[in-house]
């Protein structure tokens, strides 16, 4: 099954907008670039089953990403001097 260029759109939109929702501005931060970068790194990618491998891992690493956010409000800090 070839992988849209609509569907990894929308994955990226889901893991950056989960992204943002880290409690800990640290946290946030990192998730979005790192998001930002595995995106970028593989942008070249043509491969239909790559594409497809690729898709399928960030999928994963969404739902890794809801759930942490999840725990981290669970255990939410205060707010650093960069959040004020």
């Amino acid at each position: 099954m070839a992988v849209g260029r609509s569907r990894v759109i929308s994955l990226y939109r889901s893991m950056i907008a989960e992204s943002y929702k880290f409690p800990s501005y640290n946290y946030r931060k990192y998730a979005v670039q790192r998001v930002r970068d595995a995106f970028r790194a593989n942008s070249t990618e043509t491969d239909p089953q790559m594409v497809e491998r690729l898709v399928t891992e960030g999928q994963k690493t969404l739902a890794v990403i809801q759930r942490q956010v999840s725990i981290g409000r669970m255990f939410e800090a205060q707010k650093s001097v960069l959040e004020n």
